[in-house]
């Protein structure tokens, strides 16, 4: 069963988000941002630069006031009182380079006022879960890119939080990298935990996330899972042409019924059923086609379409 904000009517939320608006000087940065997030949920806010994503993790986190609206956490306003149920793993790495992976993590540890016992405890088990057991004496400027991002995300949960918030997690990180990342969320979801995911790779959503937003210039424009987003697009699939006449693939397509769209330099089209490759060859008989690619709709054509007009 579905609900609108992916919660289930009358249970507390890990995180809601309220009707949040901030401006800057004369800019406005977020207009009446409304966010559910469950137990276990993990949820991608997406959007350019400039959007609104980490203003958004600089409000819940409290680095930032709101002009308007609020934000709970555990049902609790965000506050002193609720940063033990907050992780965050920044954009940018706040790690001690000149400092060992477990002093990191017992530093951290006693920000959040872990016992000096729970703090060895949890530091063997973050290094664990993010497969840097055996680093746990290395010096952090020594450690690699993808291994630094790893530490963070060991970082943002040594206290156990209810909530991690992860910003751009993998942005730089080569492939094999992303994937151990990849594989640390999907492990944290399993654990109950909830995932606010920011990022611009829309793969990485699409392969970790329950639902999805689309912010922009501080707006939420459409959000839900992505069966529910792929109702934005009444098309089953995505076909691609390149030809030497654009002008008669396109007056072909619209005698069909078929919605043009261009993606970058590339001509496509929506099909509003699956064709066979010969059935659809058939369709354009007497265009000059050079290629033809069929998909099904993506996130990214979902997210080109929703923010498009804005």
């Amino acid at each position: 069963m579905s609900y609108a904000h992916g919660v289930v009517p009358g249970a507390v939320c890990v995180l809601s988000i309220e009707n949040l608006s901030k401006t800057f000087g004369p800019r406005q940065v977020l207009t009446d941002l409304t966010l559910k997030l469950a137990p276990g949920e993990v949820y991608g806010l997406l959007g350019p630069n400039g959007a609104g994503k980490t203003t958004t993790i600089n409000l819940l986190s409290g680095l930032l006031r709101p002009d308007a609206g609020q934000v709970l956490i555990a049902g609790k306003p965000a506050s002193e009182k609720t940063k033990g149920y907050l992780g965050i793993m920044p954009q940018q790495n706040l790690l001690y380079q000149s400092l060992t992976c477990g002093e990191n993590l017992s530093f951290f540890a006693k920000i959040y006022g872990l016992s000096a016992s729970l703090r060895s405890q949890r530091i063997l088990t973050c290094l664990k879960a993010v497969n840097l057991s055996d680093r746990a004496n290395s010096v952090v400027g020594s450690l690699s890119g993808g291994m630094q991002r790893r530490l963070s995300l060991a970082v943002a949960i040594v206290h156990q939080p209810k909530l991690v918030v992860l910003d751009e997690p993998t942005t730089g990180l080569d492939i094999e990298a992303r994937y151990d990342v990849w594989n640390l969320i999907r492990q944290l979801k399993q654990e109950g935990i909830t995932v606010l995911l920011t990022t611009h790779l829309l793969d990485e959503a699409e392969r970790l996330c329950d639902r999805i937003g689309f912010l922009k210039q501080g707006h939420l424009l459409a959000q839900g899972s992505l069966d529910e987003l792929r109702t934005r697009i009444p098309a089953q699939e995505v076909v691609t042409l390149q030809t030497t006449d654009e002008v008669a693939a396109i007056e072909r397509a619209h005698a069909l019924g078929f919605a043009m769209r261009r993606y970058d330099k590339h001509l496509a089209f929506w099909l509003p059923e699956r064709l066979e490759l010969k059935v659809l060859l058939d369709r354009f008989e007497g265009v000059p086609i050079d290629s033809i690619a069929r998909s099904p709709v993506t996130l990214e054509h979902i997210y080109l379409e929703v923010t498009r007009s804005v």
